[in-house]
């Protein structure tokens, strides 16, 4: 996640122009957003099976969770913000004894 936030760092003033082309439809889904979710898929998949990891989450909706705290916090330029955001999320992807996936 690290490392995909760098790259994303990278892209920072492009954002506003890629939000708006990917949510026109006139800019296809990047292919390294296709990579990441296929590797996050990969993850999941090796967590669930270690039982470190919620079995009902979709390598999508991690994908988008990424997106999301880049996308918040590229306009205050505050890795360290996204730093804990990522954290919330890695949280969020193990099981609880509440919630059995």
């Amino acid at each position: 996640m690290d490392r995909y936030a760098a790259f994303f760092e990278i892209k920072r003033g492009m954002s506003a122009t890629l939000r708006a082309g990917w949510a026109s439809g006139s800019i296809a889904t990047p292919a390294t957003r296709e990579r990441i979710t296929a590797a996050i898929a990969v993850i999941l998949t090796s967590g669930v099976q270690a039982g470190s990891l919620r079995a009902d989450v979709a390598p999508e909706d991690v994908t988008m969770m990424l997106l999301g705290v880049f996308l918040s916090t590229t306009a205050s330029h505050s890795p360290e913000r996204a730093g804990q955001l990522l954290d919330l999320v890695v949280d969020a992807l193990r099981p609880s004894a509440s919630r059995k996936g």
